[in-house]
């Protein structure tokens, strides 16, 4: 008479099974293992479906609702679920292979099996801190959570999952964690010394997400080293910079602790400090006009008005009067800036044509002194004396013209009476 199945048990015991479909009349021992691996790999698949079908409509209706935590849950057992479902089939198959078959390579069961087990529940951790770290940081919430900062958490949370998932798997491959312990003490002075470049640049990654002299997103620059951009990710090694031809940088994080670093991101206001030229012949209205453009810099909504504004005649420069603009924009974006900037710089030129005044440019006045035209015609009738004649003719006869001594004034009347 044909067994029954009793427990659950008898479900995925191979023995039993066999003994099951023997007495079905399944008379062949390979029959009978082709059989039940076909099984096992049939019914896996069937509940791996229902298991992923079932937790992708959970999600959906999570996602609809106003709980933030439980379609994070979700996600991120999603697809280790799956891969559990196939994992205990798989070794549920491989039992099954293991007793109709004498490989030793199926002894390793009961390992791979914990291993994958550990494997699949750091891919759920991971997926947790992940997803609460996108959560923590979007505006979901009330108060989102600096970005750099738990960007740094969650690489840290990362960090400790990876090693104790690695920790457990040694333990359970049969390796002393004291053992290995002791070993990583040793052997993390001789790391020390030889990636003492790449300690560096760790720790000065751990320098930057705690002072947080940036983060991701901030525009920077070094007056100490050819760096400027914007920061687009902040590793535990280096950090990467977008430039402004769009080319990436990377960064050591070690030079960031050697270097000054400026970051413009963080101003609360942006500058316009221009010197403008008036001409020297419209000195009588630069106070009128000076007067204007500081009551246009005042009413303009642009300007910042509870920062320093200045407007002075301030200097006479080689070729203008030059006023001093100093002000601040409430804008802090580039493009902003430079258009508020434009309107501030026409309104003064309007201002200085309303006064019947000019932008000064360049120009040079070369003032022409002439002698009285009496001295002039004398200088022309008067002979030419025995010194310029000798000179002349040295020069004529290709010979050396040496020089001659200057004659006092009685010496040249007398030469020129003679």
């Amino acid at each position: 008479m044909p067994r029954k199945i009793e427990t659950v048990n008898d479900l995925v015991n191979p023995a039993k099974l066999d003994v099951l479909l023997e007495s079905w009349g399944v008379a062949s021992t390979e029959m009978r293992g082709l059989t039940l691996i076909l099984t096992f790999v049939i019914l896996t698949a069937t509940i791996a479906f229902i298991v992923n079908w079932v937790l992708v409509r959970l999600e959906r209706r999570a996602k609809k609702s106003d709980n933030l935590w439980d379609d994070i849950f979700i996600h991120s057992l999603r697809r280790p679920m799956h891969a559990f479902v196939w994992l205990q089939g798989v070794y549920w198959a491989a039992e099954v292979a293991y007793r109709f078959s004498d490989a030793e390579v199926f002894t390793a069961n009961e390992v791979l099996l914990r291993f994958g087990f550990i494997v699949l529940l750091g891919w759920v951790l991971m997926g947790l801190v992940r997803g609460v770290e996108t959560v923590l940081t979007s505006e979901r919430v009330s108060e989102p959570m600096d970005y750099t900062t738990m960007l740094a958490i969650g690489k840290l949370l990362r960090a400790i999952i990876v090693i104790t998932a690695a920790l457990v798997i040694l333990q359970n491959m049969g390796y002393s964690l004291s053992g290995v312990l002791a070993f990583g003490g040793i052997g993390g002075i001789a790391i020390g010394f030889a990636a003492k470049d790449m300690l560096a640049n760790f720790f000065g990654g751990a320098v930057i997400y705690m002072d947080q002299p940036f983060k991701v997103g901030d525009w920077i620059r070094s007056p100490d080293a050819n760096v400027e951009g914007t920061v687009e990710n902040i590793g535990w090694r280096v950090t990467r910079i977008r430039t402004f031809d769009l080319r990436p940088l990377y960064v050591p994080n070690s030079i960031f602790t050697t270097i000054a670093v400026e970051n413009p991101s963080r101003m609360f206001n942006r500058r316009i400090f221009e010197n403008v030229g008036v001409r020297y012949a419209d000195i009588n209205v630069i106070t009128d006009i000076v007067d204007d453009i500081r009551t246009m810099l005042q009413e303009h909504e642009e300007i910042e008005h509870e920062r320093t504004t200045i407007v002075n005649f301030s200097t006479f420069g080689p070729s203008s009067l030059d006023i001093m603009v100093y002000a601040f924009t409430k804008t802090r974006k580039w493009v902003e800036f430079h258009e508020v900037k434009q309107n501030i710089m026409l309104n003064i030129s309007q201002i200085i044509q309303n006064h019947g005044a000019e932008v000064a440019f360049p120009t040079r006045t070369l003032h022409m002194v002439a002698q009285e035209n009496t001295e002039l015609a004398q200088e022309k009738d008067q002979p030419i004396s025995t010194s310029e004649s000798s000179s002349a003719t040295g020069k004529g006869q290709g010979g050396v013209v040496q020089s001659q001594k200057p004659l006092n004034p009685e010496q040249e009347h007398q030469e020129r009476q003679s």
